[in-house]
């Protein structure tokens, strides 16, 4: 059956989900998308490629939704500790002191050229 289940009494029987309108699915989707950040989902997969039994490639795949507050909980911080979001890159500071030095490298030898002429 589809989900619609009789009545009985003498009213209208109920409605499936299926036959909502559009308004109803998009409530639909919110709870799901809320429950799912609330909740967390872990989606595992392996891809194997072998020939002859022998293994030429392996990909595994390890996905985790989750809300902020749910990755908290669980111990999933990194964003925290990422150099590049917290702006304390050592390779970005490296490559801007580097600018720098360049920087007053031209402008010293193009001083240095003006006075020759």
């Amino acid at each position: 059956m589809s989900g619609i289940v009789p009545s009985s009494s003498s009213g209208p029987a109920p409605v499936s989900s299926a036959l909502t309108g559009p308004s109803d699915g998009a409530a639909n989707l919110a709870d799901v998308l809320e429950r799912v950040l609330d909740k967390g989902i872990v989606i595992v997969g392996d891809i194997r490629v072998n020939l002859l039994d022998i293994e030429l490639l392996t990909i595994k795949l390890r996905l985790v939704i989750a809300g902020v507050d749910t990755a908290r909980r669980i111990g999933i911080t990194w964003w925290e500790h990422d150099p590049w979001l917290t702006g304390e890159d050592d390779d970005r500071g490296a490559l801007a002191d580097r600018v720098r030095r360049l920087e007053r490298r031209l402008e010293a030898g193009s001083s240095s050229e003006g006075d020759d002429a």
